[in-house]
């Protein structure tokens, strides 16, 4: 059966339902190195792009999943940047990802003026879901939502109930 994103109000209803968990919001993000293994990382659901089933996260640049994605779109970058608390965009400001610390522990604040813009090592990434494997554990159900596009190039979701 052809539908709207059927899969994105129950997303959003479960998002709802736990958003008294700081984890509920957390994806795992899945890459292939450039080593041709697969990488996957914590990352936070920041949304939905507006009006759209397309998914936003935000993430350093200078991290291991940009040269793994190998590209990013910047459309919406500084909405997406004054939409993160303060406490986030400071996460920019320190040193980049996965380098040792050598901050011996001086406890060094960085600053940052909450009306400026983006700063260099902000990316914003936007998924486009061609599919989506729904599973409710409370239930026991689990829906598989498959895209396809129309003759007139509008995605279609179907989906199918299948086994948890």
């Amino acid at each position: 059966m052809a539908t709207a994103a059927s899969w994105k109000p129950l997303l959003l209803r479960a998002l709802d339902s736990n958003a008294h968990l700081k984890h509920s919001a957390f994806l795992q993000l899945a890459t292939i190195g450039s080593n041709g293994r697969p990488s996957n990382r914590t990352v936070v659901f920041r949304g939905f792009q507006e009006d759209t089933n397309v998914i936003q996260i935000n993430t350093d640049r200078r991290s291991a999943k940009i040269e793994e994605i190998k590209h990013c779109h910047f459309g919406e970058r500084e909405k997406a940047w004054f939409a993160s608390s303060l406490k986030s965009r400071l996460q920019y400001l320190a040193p980049a990802p996965r380098l040792p610390d050598i901050s011996n522990g001086s406890g060094e604040e960085n600053q940052l003026d909450p009306s400026e813009g983006p700063v260099e090592a902000f990316c914003l990434l936007l998924f486009d879901p061609e599919q989506v494997d729904y599973l409710n554990l409370k239930s026991n159900e689990r829906f598989i939502f498959s895209s396809r596009s129309s003759e007139q190039g509008f995605k279609l979701w179907m989906s199918e109930k299948v086994n948890p």
